[in-house]
Formats: C-alpha cells, sequence, structure tokens
C-alpha cells in the first residue's frame, strides 16, 4: 500500500428477494460511490438478494414444511450464479465506475445448483472477478440455508491499490483463517456481516488491532415492511420491524473508527485510508512480520476451490 486509498462502506437495504432489482440499487449506488472519489465500494453480507434473518430462516428446521420449502426455492431463484449473467453484471458495474467492488452474495454454482452458499465477490476496475471466497461455516441458523465453503479466497492478494482480503461475519471468530489472511500481508480487511450487536463493535477493534490493518466492515440493514407480500414466510414477520439494524463501520489499524458506526438507517461511509498509518502501527505489531515466530509455528491452507 503505497497511497492513500479512499473506500466506501455501504449499509443499504436490499431489494428483498429481488435480485435484479437489488444490483441496479447496487449500481445506482456506486454510482453515488465513484462520484465521491471511492476507489474501493463495499457492500454487506449476502446483500444480493437478501440475507436469510433468524425470524424465518428457523422454519426450515421444520419437516417438509411446504412455506419453507417455497421460501427457499424463492431464494435459490433470486442468488448468484457463479459465474452468470448476475455476476458479470456486477463485474459491469466496477468497470463502469473505474472502481473495486465487494459484494455479499447468496451464491449457486451452476454446475451443482442445489446449494447456496454465502460469499465475498471481488470484482476489478476492469470488471473481472479477481476474488472469491465463501463462507467456511454457516452460523447458528445459516447452517439451514447455506453450504460449507472451501479455501478459495483465504489468501489477501495485490489489488494494486492496496493488498486486500476478508472474512465473512462470524468466521472473523476463526482465528486460523484470520490467521491466513494476516500471513498474507492484508492491508485492507474486509469483514461483512449480518452481526448487529454492540459486541461485534469489539471485534472490529479487535481485528483491526490485531491485523494491523485497516477493517472496511459492511453491516446488513434490512427491515420487514421491505419483504414482497406474497413471501411464504411472512407471518412470522408480523409484529416485526427491524430484522437488521446495521453498524457498519472503517476502522484504523489501531483500532480507533475513522467513519461509523452507523445504525438505524441508510447510508455511506466514506474514509481515507493512509497508509503511512499502516506502518506506524506495525512498528510495534506485525502479527506475521517482526511479532511471527514461523520457525515455530506454520500454517497450512488448501486455497483451493471444492
Amino acid at each position: 500500500m503505497q497511497d492513500v486509498v479512499r473506500v466506501a462502506c455501504v449499509q443499504a437495504e436490499p431489494v428483498v428477494l429481488d435480485r435484479d432489482a437489488t444490483i441496479e440499487k447496487l449500481a445506482a449506488l456506486t454510482k453515488d460511490a465513484a462520484a465521491a472519489g471511492a476507489q474501493l465500494v463495499v457492500f454487506p453480507e449476502t446483500f444480493v438478494p437478501a440475507y436469510p434473518s433468524s425470524r424465518w430462516a428457523k422454519a426450515f428446521a421444520g419437516w417438509a414444511d411446504p412455506r419453507a420449502k417455497e421460501a427457499f426455492a424463492l431464494l435459490r431463484r433470486e442468488s448468484v450464479e457463479v459465474p452468470g449473467p448476475a455476476e458479470r453484471r456486477l463485474g459491469e458495474v466496477a468497470r463502469e465506475h473505474g472502481v473495486w467492488l465487494v459484494t455479499g452474495v447468496n451464491e449457486v454454482d451452476p454446475e451443482r445448483p442445489g446449494t447456496i452458499y454465502n460469499a465475498l465477490l471481488y470484482h476489478a476496475p476492469d470488471g473481472t472477478l479477481a476474488q472469491h471466497h465463501r463462507k467456511l461455516v454457516p452460523t447458528n441458523h445459516e447452517r439451514l440455508v447455506w453450504g460449507q465453503g472451501d479455501g478459495g479466497g483465504l489468501r489477501a492478494f495485490d489489488a494494486g491499490l492496496a493488498r486486500i482480503g476478508g472474512l465473512i461475519c462470524w468466521e472473523n471468530y476463526m482465528p486460523l483463517a484470520r490467521f491466513a489472511l494476516y500471513e498474507s500481508g492484508v492491508e485492507i480487511y474486509i469483514a461483512s456481516t449480518a452481526d448487529d450487536g454492540a459486541e461485534w463493535q469489539s471485534t472490529l477493534v479487535h481485528i483491526a488491532r490485531e491485523s494491523r490493518a485497516f477493517v472496511v466492515a459492511p453491516s446488513h440493514f434490512q427491515r420487514a415492511a421491505a419483504y414482497p407480500e406474497e413471501f411464504p414466510l411472512a407471518e412470522l414477520l408480523e409484529g416485526v420491524d427491524v430484522l437488521g439494524r446495521g453498524g457498519s463501520a472503517i476502522l484504523a489499524p489501531d483500532g480507533s473508527y475513522l467513519a461509523g458506526p452507523l445504525y438505524d438507517e441508510e447510508g455511506m461511509l466514506l474514509a481515507e485510508l493512509d497508509p503511512a498509518r499502516l506502518f506506524a502501527e506495525r512498528q510495534r505489531f506485525d502479527p506475521a512480520g517482526h511479532y511471527h515466530r514461523p520457525d515455530i509455528f506454520q500454517l497450512d491452507v488448501t486455497p483451493t476451490r471444492s
């Protein structure tokens, strides 16, 4: 990382369970971010077409519940095939605005389309898919929704403006997954999430201080009123207002906040990431450099797509 990087951390509500409309909303927000000078634009966990809230995803535990089956089929229908037309549209958005675009999606493999994955897609300014990571272990109710991920995308990569990498929500609590990023030289650490609890902010501060990297952490914002009337599990949302209140933030390598946290509304956080701050904080602690003992500790990673 040699120059200041301007980033946009977007907290926006998807057009719930409508993949194409959500991507077009993403395109408009990316245009705004680029107009504000952002070189890197990051959207929340499974922004496309929505994060499966525990309020309704718990119904998947029911045996042969026709409503749950219909809801899963709807989520599957609106998920992003990789490779596929929706994924290429994300690449077009990145290319059109000349930015790095990181998007959380519900993903399906067109060759094995029965399983949905929680994925982060990194599109380069030329529109290519440069990095692709699937959440290693779905959390709690998510295990009723998504399959397990693999080692693809566990290493930070050189995006030109910085070495970038990231993890999704509670896999950020996996020490070895974090260290895979540290060891590969991460400088901008993406921590997309659906965790809107106050405790999550403590996690972000720790990651920033442990990695000595900038942390960009978009969180999902979602209201029950945003669901389509025909949603099969709509009765489980009765009497509910906010399903995800956000908490998006951008942090410096010392754990201080550069922007956010933002709660209870849509918004775009902007910050300038100065490499001088990164290098200054690594004087005392570099987890994969002078504060590492590779002669004692070694991490083996299988960074392949299953």
